[in-house]
């Protein structure tokens, strides 16, 4: 099983996913700045890992917290959602996260307990959040499955597997596994994802230890690889999905998408129902986080491009929902209308 991160008596742990795969190196972070900074420089990165990891963050933090009386910590407690909540803008896994753990102070403080045990409720509402992760992705994985036929090859792009979640499966790769843990044979073909190369770096990593068949491709190459008959489906994990089914993902995403309607492949979504966020109804309305420059000029210390030259480096792009044949998550499988099956999930989720 791969750790993302986890909880542990001398703080969070992670595998810094910066140095994969070339050296696998865990860091303790043991403060809540630590961690947001984490998240920030992409030691951590994945929609749902990000939730995680933010919901540890402020266990430990408020943990630390010198404050006796609630209001005080309370106080603390704001602060370190605040410093969490300024970290990546488009994960709305990040934001739910947040607001969970804000929700469970306030219960507990409505119940009368003193700040020692809104401490340790705390706790047990991040390490909550990390079980709860693994078993959605197990589920999306089996329904998600269910979509794979026996012999296919599944195109990805960035990484959306155990590396992007608390551990285990993954949301994309959870379907791949999925599939795989039913007893179809698959086979896996891996986006490179420019700038940051999380396919070519994270996803083969993933596969490999895995022992599941996987080709890297530059992004480039995708189109030729589709026209050649080589992709049977592609599944991509997502940050954000709007009411109507549009769906932010690693910059790049739109482009596979629109490849896939061209060669009428089915492109599907994998992300739990946590991703959905209902109070925006379209992709336009999704904020996309612009990261450094540096991420574009340079592969770690070697610069590739001219000195001074200008530089966009989104993170995301949307796909909209009518590219997307279905969204699988962690309740089901969401077809079109997204606006009708999206909210049914959700609202199911919410009665569980």
């Amino acid at each position: 099983m791969i750790k993302t991160v986890e909880w542990t008596d001398e703080g969070v742990r992670m595998i810094d996913q910066r140095l994969l795969p070339t050296e696998e190196k865990y860091l303790i972070l043991r403060s809540c700045e630590e961690v947001a900074d984490a998240i920030r420089q992409m030691v951590v990165r994945g929609a749902p890992a990000i939730g995680v990891s933010a919901a540890m963050g402020i266990a430990l933090g408020t943990m630390q917290s010198v404050g006796t009386a609630v209001p005080d910590l309370e106080e603390d407690f704001d602060y370190f959602c605040d410093i969490m909540s300024g970290t990546r803008p488009t994960a709305v896994n990040l934001f739910w996260a947040i607001e969970r753990m804000r929700e469970r102070f306030r219960r507990e403080k409505a119940a009368g307990a003193d700040s020692e045990q809104i401490k340790e409720r705390l706790i047990e509402e991040a390490q909550s959040i990390f079980r709860e992760d693994i078993e959605s992705n197990r589920a999306l994985g089996r329904f998600g499955g269910e979509l794979i036929h026996d012999g296919s090859t599944v195109l990805t792009h960035c990484n959306a597997g155990a590396l992007a979640t608390a551990g285990d499966y993954g949301t994309a790769l959870g379907v791949v596994r999925g599939a795989r843990d039913a007893g179809k044979r698959v086979a896996v073909i891996a986006d490179e994802t420019r700038p940051f190369l999380q396919g070519a770096r994270l996803t083969a990593w993933e596969l490999q230890k895995d022992e599941i068949p996987v080709t890297v491709i530059t992004d480039n190459m995708a189109g030729h690889i589709m026209k050649q008959g080589k992709v049977d489906c592609v599944v991509v994990g997502a940050d954000r999905i709007a009411a109507n089914g549009d769906t932010a993902n690693k910059i790049g995403t739109y482009m596979v998408a629109v490849l896939a309607r061209q060669h009428s492949i089915p492109f599907y979504v994998a992300a739990p129902v946590s991703t959905v966020d209902l109070s925006l109804t379209s992709g336009e309305q999704i904020p996309i986080e612009e990261r450094d420059s540096r991420e574009v000029t340079h592969i770690r210390d070697q610069r590739l491009a001219p000195e001074g030259v200008a530089v966009q480096n989104p993170a995301f792009d949307v796909t909209p929902a009518e590219l997307i044949a279905a969204i699988i998550t962690d309740r089901g499988v969401a077809r079109a209308p997204y606006m009708r099956t999206l909210r049914e999930l959700f609202t199911q989720a919410e009665q569980e």
